[in-house]
């Protein structure tokens, strides 16, 4: 062998050492979410992990694990385990962190809001900011806010277009607040895990539910198993992308740069697919079968009469110096 052949093999072993040293470097974080991989909860968590492999050259890899497996299917375990590092990532709903943060809840107030300008001045500005603030001193380190929706109420067993429809009906709900929101209506709440809740639907043990359509009635085929929907538009559901900050403070700035525009821009398209398939949705609804009941101005002023009570006591958990600030908020949005 002559000193240009070993000088060549050298190289080569270099270059391998490097590749080797590269790909042991590489992290892969796991991230949880609620709901099913058809959602667009799992297309935003998607898009983060390629922004973020891309914006890192491969460094950070995410892998995304749907209907809360890795909380053993309790979606409102995850808060907590990200809380104190047992998660590295979590893609979740503001009510599902409720039992965790109460303050939560006041993004899903019923009938706090009444178009996508209003919610955008809250998640987007400063109240979302005061929110983020809350959640650092459990722990978690808000990235961006993300879209679940406006929360529309399907059923089996008739039209809901006043609030004495919905007496006696058997209704899964997410969180706390609701329980309060369906007993107010006169329902039956049933507080159950959303990979629990297609089973009871197809098998009658609940009558109906409420969530939104673009994000989780049609891609996780609700349709296939209600027959009657009213937009009532009752309560507003974000998401946020979430961080351990433990993990976070493992980072140098510029990486914690990269996480926070990956997943801002993430989140933004996730925002925008969820809104577009909303859009759509009625006449998709429809031509599925569905029947789509629009209560009118004065039928939803009935509904938010009804759920005051409930309003009234969750703003007062929530705290009155955190609604008055989303209230001023959506008050200048309008």
């Amino acid at each position: 062998m002559n000193a240009a052949t070993l000088g060549r093999g050298a190289v080569a072993a270099l270059v391998a050492g490097a590749m080797m040293l590269g790909a042991a470097s590489a992290e892969t974080l796991r991230l949880s979410h609620n709901v099913g991989d058809t959602t667009t909860w799992q297309q935003g968590a998607e898009k983060f992990n390629e922004l973020i492999s891309e914006a890192t050259d491969g460094e950070i890899d995410v892998r995304v694990f749907p209907n809360a497996q890795l909380a053993g299917g309790d979606q409102m375990k995850q808060a907590e385990m990200i809380g104190r590092g047992a998660l590295d990532l979590v893609l979740t709903s503001a009510i599902n962190v409720t039992p965790l943060v109460p303050e939560m809840a006041v993004f899903s107030l019923p009938y706090l809001y009444s178009s996508y300008d209003e919610v955008d001045a809250t998640t987007q500005g400063e109240p979302g900011r005061m929110m983020a603030d809350i959640l650092l001193d459990k722990g978690i380190v808000v990235l961006a806010w993300g879209e679940n929706g406006f929360r529309e109420v399907t059923n089996n067993v008739r039209p809901i277009t006043a609030p004495e429809d919905m007496k006696g009906l058997n209704m899964r709900v997410a969180g706390p607040m609701y329980i309060d929101v369906m007993n107010a209506l006169g329902a039956n709440p049933q507080q159950m895990q959303w990979s629990e809740t297609l089973t009871a639907l197809q098998q009658g043990v609940v009558d109906g539910q409420e969530n939104p359509i673009g994000a989780v009635i049609i891609p996780q085929q609700v349709y296939e198993m209600q027959k009657y929907i009213t937009t009532w538009h009752y309560s507003y559901d974000p998401i946020f992308l979430g961080i351990s900050k433990a993990k976070w403070d493992s980072y140098d700035a510029e990486t914690q740069d990269k996480l926070r525009t990956a997943a801002q821009e993430a989140m933004a398209y996730q925002r925008q697919i969820t809104r577009e398939g909303t859009a759509n949705g009625i006449d998709f609804l429809t031509e599925k079968g569905m029947e789509v009941y629009e209560p009118t101005a004065e039928e939803l002023q009935a509904f938010r009469d009804a759920t005051k009570p409930a309003f009234d006591e969750w703003a007062a958990k929530v705290g009155p110096e955190i609604v008055a600030a989303f209230q001023s908020a959506i008050e200048a949005a309008e």
